[in-house]
């Protein structure tokens, strides 16, 4: 019996680093796809045997530390002077930044996520046309502070060979952050003035 539980620690650590290596070389973005990747490579079909996704975000850190020291940093300073400028253009929107580039994980192959506030989407979207940017519009189902999960809309544009994405929220939920995919508490959102103080920070 103690052997099985050892053997299953071991697999379940294997498919955490195989999801981090999957998320930082190969540019999978979403903890669920990732697992699934993982668990086909190494020949697992016991869902049981899954890591959490908390797991696999300290493995992603754990693999950035030993493999992508030098140039991670530098990526990821990259990412976070795109996304102030991002919140700058947007300022009328009080955009919000959140995901991997605020948490400090993201690599060579992660958007920037941004959060706004409109009292529609379309305005947004005229914004976006009366600057002449380009953008596609897709959806992004995410759990809400109350627990229930909506489909939100997002507007992807790039800017600089960076890829950003921007999901529409009312004005209301400003106040309350969805939950985080990561450990379902509140997701963490920064501020023009916090996203500057990081970049001055580094």
């Amino acid at each position: 019996m103690v052997i099985r539980q050892h053997d299953e620690r071991k697999v379940r650590t294997l498919l955490a680093q195989e999801c981090a290596r999957l998320m930082a070389e190969e540019g999978v973005k979403d903890f669920l796809t990732a697992k699934r990747k993982a668990a086909g490579r190494l020949g697992v079909s016991k869902r049981a045997l899954l890591p959490g996704n908390a797991e696999i975000e300290q493995a992603l850190v754990e693999y950035q530390r030993l493999f992508k020291a030098n140039e991670q940093p530098l990526q990821l300073r990259l990412l976070r002077r795109t996304a102030l400028e991002a919140m700058r253009f947007l300022a009328r929107f009080r955009p919000r930044l959140v995901g991997a580039v605020l948490n400090g994980t993201a690599g060579p192959h992660a958007d920037v996520d941004l959060h706004l506030f409109a009292d529609t989407s379309e305005e947004v979207a005229l914004f976006l046309l009366d600057h002449a940017i380009p953008f596609e519009t897709s959806e992004r189902r995410l759990r809400l502070a109350n627990g229930e999960y909506a489909n939100l809309p997002v507007f992807g544009f790039e800017a600089g060979g960076v890829d950003i994405d921007l999901t529409v929220f009312s004005p209301g939920a400003e106040r309350e952050a969805p939950r985080s995919p990561v450990d379902g508490r509140p997701m963490r959102r920064a501020g023009l003035a916090e996203v500057q103080a990081l970049l001055a920070g580094e």
